[in-house]
């Protein structure tokens, strides 16, 4: 299993974590904060705009996917599943304390 192969499947767990709280903000009507507001990643984008940036990163992470993967390689899916779930709460439990 190549280093390269790893970082993608890295890649695609983080991307496809990314999606979700963009996705759920948007289709429930919510302002989120995105890479696209003022300023970026602090100011909150519109619903509209959430629900577009989660579809493309899902799209990301499922071409990162590979279909036949290794032990190995769904391992790192994990990884950086995990570690996207644990900086995006971290990252907005600071957002919501000010």
């Amino acid at each position: 299993m190549s280093r390269s192969t790893v970082l993608r499947q890295f890649a695609a767990g983080v991307f496809l974590v990314n999606a979700v709280p963009h996705g759920i903000a948007g289709v429930q009507g919510r302002r989120f904060p995105s890479p696209f507001a003022r300023p970026p990643g602090r100011g909150l984008s519109s619903p509209t705009v959430n629900v577009v940036w989660s579809a493309l990163n899902a799209a990301a992470g499922a071409a990162f996917l590979r279909r036949n993967r290794t032990t190995g390689e769904s391992v790192a899916v994990g990884v950086g599943a995990a570690t996207m779930a644990i900086f995006l709460s971290l990252y907005f439990e600071k957002s919501e304390k000010g």
